[in-house]
Order: structure tokens, then C-alpha cells, then sequence
């Protein structure tokens, strides 16, 4: 068996995360053939802890079935920084940052926020989640999560952590009844702060819960925070997607790519009888991607549980890992990851300055 054989039959299998093959892919490292034995390693550009083992059995049986004797083969997941806005570095300890937004309440937004940052951390990564929400942050108690961050500096804070990933909200900083009657630049600057003045420690992603809207917030979040892309959230309601579609509008007008859409409350399924009744209408986040070239990332029915799981400070993705919904968001969060991967990669860390100088 040579490399070549083995190269072969890597072309003829398909990744199930990227629909692309492997060697298409980049994803081969270290391939070595000695007579009938093989070993290398398998590069995912993407978290992908829950499918490492199905994807290494795969390609170990397929490459015996080739003639291989013995195959030694790893597969395994290293996320890159990618590149950002223009005029923007990125955050330190950081690599990546998701924009979570619907441009209107009430469509769960903060829910697929919550569940998308546990799904990505469930395979494999380091995660944080910042609740942009300044005048509703509810990040706290989705999260299950009480007390105050605390500062070894006095200048910046140590995010506060939850099932595995670091957190940050203006919720940890106030008292649960205290109303934040602040103006516009008063929101924008603490949102900065709560990004920047954070030790966030070595984040794969960080997954920022936008409140609804396209005001001051959104806008200099796409303006000055350096975003790797944004999921949209809505409803299949004609009222959500209007609103929806004005969220995408703004990240495309300030070069955030849009990494897809997730359709929440896409249909309800009575407990008794197994009644599909679609509520809030069918086809409508589906008409939104044909529309605007996107991808719709997956689609979550209007189910009690999920609700009642982040109200009680565990989310579905923790608290029912085997479930019908917590599989479709590690899905979603394996294609924004994919999507990602996808992108240009940041460079600047790679770069080295020049210094011209008088001698």
C-alpha cells in the first residue's frame, strides 16, 4: 500500500461536518505507509469531540477494507483564530467571537445563545459567553450561576464560571431588582468594558448574547468589537422576520459575515397525541436563506422543556445531552464552527513588524 493508495481513499469519504473529503479538506497530517501499515492523523478545523470516535472508525475501516494490515490514526480539532473586521485586532484570549442576535425579543435568542456556547464547549472547546443585554441581562440565571466576579488587580475581572465555561454579565454586578436607567453611551461603554477589562483565558469562542434590536448596542458591537461572525435568531412569524432580516442588513453593511440562521419555535408537537401544528408559520427562515444566500443552521421546535431547563439554570445541552434538542444544537454549533473554519484566517500574529530606523 502506498500514500498515494491511501490518499485515494481518503478522497472517496466525505467529513458529515463540511461535506467535503478529507484530503480536500487539508485535514491529512503526518501520513506515514510502511508496507501494509498506516498511520496519520486526521485535522478537524472544527470542534467535533462527539464525532471523533464515529469518524475515526469510519476512515480506519474503509482503509483496511483497502488492504491496510494495521492502521494507526488520530483524529483531532485545533481552532485558529479567523480574521475580523477591518481596522480591528482581536481581543486577548480570544480567538473567535459569535454575535448572537435576532433584532427583536421574544424569539429565544438567549436561549440558542446559552445552549450554542455549551454545544461548542460539549465538543471540545474553550468557551466563554458575554450578556451584551445591559438592560435585561439573563445570562446569569440561565447559567445557573451566583455571586460576584472578583478582581485580582483591581482593573479587570475574572469571569465567573458555569458548566464548564467562563461568563460574564452587568447581571453579576448588580442586584437582581436594579433597573439600569442608563443612556445609550453609558450601555455601550460598560459592554466594552465587560469585553475588555475580562480575563478571558484562552477562548476558542466567545459568544456574545446581543439584546433585540439594531441600536447602540448592536451597532458598536459590529463597529468596534471584532466579530467573527453573526447567528441570527427568529421565528417562522412574518413580524420576526422582518426584524430579522433588519439585523442581517446591519452585519453585512459593517463586513460581519452572517454564519446562518436558527429558526426557534418552528413547530409544536402535542405530548399527548404527536400533532405536528406549525404555530408561528412554516418556511419562513428557510425563504430568509434562499434570500440571502445563508445557511439555515437548524430549527427548534416550541417545546415547555427547553424553556423550563434555562429558567432553572440548566440548559438543555446539559441537562438533557441525549435529547432530540440538545443534539440539534451541538449540530448548529458544529456548522457555525465549520463555518468559521471556513473564513480567512488572522494573519497578524504571524506578522512580524517592521522598524525603519535612522543609523
Amino acid at each position: 500500500m502506498t500514500e498515494a493508495d491511501v490518499l485515494n481513499v481518503l478522497r472517496g469519504l466525505t467529513d458529515p461536518n463540511t461535506g467535503r473529503d478529507y484530503v480536500a479538506s487539508r485535514s491529512v497530517r503526518n501520513l506515514k505507509v510502511a508496507g501494509d501499515v498506516v498511520a496519520l492523523e486526521i485535522e478537524l478545523g472544527y470542534p467535533a469531540k462527539t464525532q471523533q470516535a464515529a469518524i475515526s472508525a469510519e476512515l480506519g475501516e474503509a482503509l483496511r477494507l483497502a488492504g491496510a494490515a494495521k492502521v494507526g490514526l488520530t483524529v483531532s480539532s485545533r481552532v485558529v483564530p479567523h480574521a475580523v473586521q477591518r481596522g480591528l485586532k482581536l481581543v486577548p484570549g480570544v480567538k473567535n467571537i459569535i454575535a448572537v442576535a435576532s433584532a427583536k425579543g421574544g424569539v429565544g435568542k438567549s436561549t440558542t445563545a446559552v445552549n450554542l456556547a455549551l454545544a461548542l464547549a460539549a465538543e471540545g472547546c474553550t468557551v466563554g459567553l458575554l450578556d451584551a443585554d445591559i438592560y435585561g441581562p439573563s445570562q446569569p440565571m440561565m447559567l445557573g450561576i451566583s455571586g460576584k466576579p472578583e478582581t485580582t488587580d483591581g482593573k479587570s475581572l475574572e469571569p465567573m464560571m458555569g458548566h464548564g465555561i467562563q461568563a460574564i454579565s452587568i447581571g453579576f454586578l448588580i442586584d437582581d431588582d436594579t433597573p439600569m436607567v442608563w443612556r445609550g453611551p453609558m450601555v455601550t461603554q460598560a459592554l466594552e468594558q465587560l469585553l475588555r477589562d475580562t480575563r478571558w483565558r484562552d477562548l476558542d469562542y466567545l459568544v456574545i448574547d446581543l439584546p433585540p434590536g439594531t441600536g447602540d448596542i448592536q451597532l458598536t458591537l459590529a463597529q468596534r468589537v471584532p466579530v467573527t461572525g453573526a447567528v441570527i435568531v427568529t421565528t417562522p412569524q412574518d413580524i420576526a422576520l422582518i426584524d430579522a432580516r433588519r439585523g442581517m442588513k446591519m452585519f453585512e453593511k459593517v463586513g460581519v459575515p452572517i454564519l446562518g440562521v436558527v429558526e426557534n419555535m418552528s413547530v409544536h408537537v402535542c405530548e399527548k397525541c404527536g400533532h405536528e401544528s406549525h404555530i408561528f408559520g412554516a418556511g419562513g427562515a428557510e425563504a430568509l436563506c434562499r434570500d440571502y444566500g445563508t445557511e439555515l443552521l437548524g430549527q427548534l421546535p416550541l417545546d415547555i422543556r427547553i424553556r423550563e431547563r434555562a429558567d432553572a439554570g440548566r440548559p438543555t445541552v446539559v441537562s438533557d445531552p441525549e435529547s432530540r434538542a440538545a443534539d440539534t444544537y451541538r449540530r448548529i454549533a458544529r456548522r457555525c464552527a465549520v463555518r468559521i473554519a471556513d473564513l480567512q484566517k488572522d494573519m497578524s500574529g504571524k506578522i512580524p513588524s517592521i522598524v525603519v530606523q535612522n543609523t
